[in-house]
């Protein structure tokens, strides 16, 4: 067995909120094998298991009182099809430097969901998505470790049960199955998709009526950098609320005392209430609980100031979903996983 493990390992690194928790044990994955030597490792040492990649969607609330797997894994292939292509990127390779390789390449698909932080493997659990365009949209496959079946697997969309910022890897597989490979199945044709408002706007502004993927993927920048800090400067996990979907008779009683209240109809008739539009309505923009808050520019995004552990966060969190629920009557959940 050559696989690296480290013990008594700090994992404040490998979260963006910078939580401060250790692990009693850290293996780094790095070939497919890894995988496997190290879930069999924590099988007889009867560890339970949490599985890391960019970190950037997790909430750590406790120490790991077991074994952390940390996804190194790299590499990114291709294959044409026509007038598509299928990309298979390793679970390892970070989002955007994937995106980034599928411009240079002439692979369109995926450069509305640029700069969105993390690895290639956390993208279908989370159903990752941004300026009109969903991970599943260009989905084609996941491959990965079936821990209670004890085999590799390939998943295709319909087996991954895609919905809004969720996936079989948030339920019946989760903890279970780990992604070490993600395939997409891309175009070859620079038709961008503009359905998404802000990025309509953006182009009218610069009269550019038919821009490139390549100017959509600076545009989404952009305007990202715009609104969103970076983990780097201030420790957060992005969106940390998702962004509610309700009846729309509900939403039309709303209106009435809300009538600027931020929505977008669904295709199946509900409605779906921007999130951050709710929080600061309610003041909680730019508000502080002890170590942690939410960003004074953009209300969605949480901020751990002060290096504040699990629970300060999970406070916030609570504190900010009764207000909204008495306020509004509507639940908002927390779109970062929880351990």
């Amino acid at each position: 067995m050559t696989l690296l493990l480290r013990q008594n390992a700090d994992l404040q690194p490998l979260n963006t909120l910078a939580v401060p928790v250790r692990a009693k044990f850290l293996a780094e994955i790095h070939k497919p094998s890894d995988v496997i030597d190290a879930l069999e490792l924590a099988q007889i040492n009867e560890w339970p298991v949490v599985f890391l990649g960019g970190g950037s969607n997790m909430l750590l609330t406790q120490d790991i009182d077991g074994l952390a797997m940390h996804c190194l894994l790299k590499g990114i292939c291709a294959q044409q099809q026509g007038d598509t292509v299928l990309v298979t990127a390793q679970a390892g390779e970070s989002w955007q430097g994937l995106v980034e390789y599928c411009l240079q390449q002439g692979y369109y698909g995926i450069e509305n969901l640029s700069l969105i932080p993390g690895t290639v493997g956390a993208a279908p659990i989370q159903n990752i998505g941004a300026y009109g365009v969903e991970l599943e949209q260009v989905f084609e496959s996941v491959e990965g470790w079936d821990i209670e079946q004890q085999q590799w697997r390939t998943l295709s969309a319909s087996d991954c049960q895609f919905s809004y910022r969720n996936s079989i890897f948030k339920q019946q597989l989760k903890q279970r199955f780990f992604i070490s490979a993600v395939t997409l199945r891309l175009s070859l044709n620079d038709t961008p998709n503009l359905s998404y408002g802000v990025l309509q706007q953006h182009f009218k502004d610069l009269a550019i009526p038919s821009p490139s993927a390549r100017q959509v993927a600076q545009a989404v920048i952009a305007i990202r950098q715009s609104k969103l800090p970076d983990p780097a400067v201030l420790a957060n996990a992005g969106s940390f609320f998702k962004n509610p979907i309700i009846s729309q008779q509900q939403q039309q009683q709303l209106s009435i005392d809300y009538p600027d209240m931020v929505c977008y109809p669904q295709p199946d008739g509900r409605v779906k209430v921007a999130a951050g539009w709710l929080l600061e309505q309610a003041g909680w923009k730019g508000k502080t609980i002890g170590p942690v808050g939410m960003h004074e520019q953009q209300a969605l995004v949480l901020i751990n100031y002060q290096q504040g552990d699990g629970q300060s966060v999970l406070a916030l969190a609570e504190a900010i979903t009764q207000d909204i629920a008495q306020r509004f009557a509507i639940h908002l959940e927390i779109e970062p996983q929880v351990y």
